[in-house]
């Protein structure tokens, strides 16, 4: 919006009736009421003509509009790191969780590989033991 529409709009309408009036006498320019405080960063020097000041009021409150959204695109930014930062934290506890999981069916496999392992014995030394049993039962038999 423009200086001169934001003036318009904050002037009251007596006041924008008598200025569209042609009878009636134009507004004092000492009337005109700046439309937000300027920044203190900034003051006008003296000598400075009204049309001057004006524009240079203008121009900085655009320039401080945008660092004004330059600020909040910080603030942003800020909220975004956290929410990574939170979301890094997450997935670091997660990972622990994953090698914990990982190492408990590490173990159970082991366990199994174990078991089968020894029910492989124990099945290989039966079947010695039936071999051996048989022969002793066929060698007793033909013997007799």
């Amino acid at each position: 919006m423009s200086v001169s529409a934001e003036v318009l709009a904050r002037a009251p309408l007596e006041q924008l009736a008598g200025e569209i009036d042609p009878l009636s006498s134009p507004r004092p320019r000492s009337n005109i009421r700046p439309l937000s405080p300027m920044p203190d960063y900034v003051e006008h020097r003296n000598g400075v003509n009204e049309v001057g000041k004006l524009s240079a009021e203008a121009v900085v409150r655009e320039y401080e509009a945008a660092v004004k959204e330059i600020e909040a695109l910080g603030t942003e930014l800020q909220l975004a790191a956290k929410n990574c930062e939170a979301m890094v934290a997450g997935v670091h506890e997660m990972i622990a969780e994953i090698k914990e999981f990982a190492a408990g069916y590490r173990d159970q496999g082991k366990r199994f590989f174990l078991k089968i392992e020894a029910v492989s014995l124990m099945t290989t030394e039966v079947r010695d033991t039936c071999e051996a049993l048989k022969k002793k039962i066929a060698t007793d038999t033909l013997s007799q």
